[in-house]
């Protein structure tokens, strides 16, 4: 009996949204410094006690967020070498296509798991 695949439990709409903002509110540093932290933090500390799916990807979205704040910080300093620039656009673009990939994996229902990822928070 332990072969059989067991079902995994349908996640609600409204669940598998919010897990998805979580991802998304990173977007908030395009407009406000810090903002794809504070996003993260703030959508998990309101939202993780509703479900555990909730909960496991918001961490994910705010360690993504923590690690990407830190590479872009050592790619600001290796500018004085001028290997920062290049660095930090890579840094950008992969963030941006993860945070992209990680909001609609979460929307339908997958835990995603962001490669590269330090994981601050447990």
């Amino acid at each position: 009996m332990s072969d059989e695949l067991q079902p995994v439990p349908t996640l609600s709409r409204e669940v598998r949204q919010w897990a998805m903002f979580c991802h998304f509110s990173a977007f908030l540093g395009m407009w406000f410094p810090f903002g794809s932290l504070i996003g993260p933090l703030i959508l998990w500390q309101v939202k993780r006690e509703v479900d555990p799916f909730i909960d496991a990807q918001g961490k994910e979205a705010l360690n993504f967020q923590i690690t990407v704040a830190i590479a872009s910080a050592i790619c600001y300093l290796l500018m004085f070498v001028l290997i920062g620039f290049a660095l930090l656009a890579l840094v950008l673009i992969g963030a941006l296509v993860l945070t992209i990939i990680a909001g609609i994996k979460a929307n339908e229902g997958v835990a995603y798991r962001y490669p590269f990822t330090w994981r601050l928070i447990k």
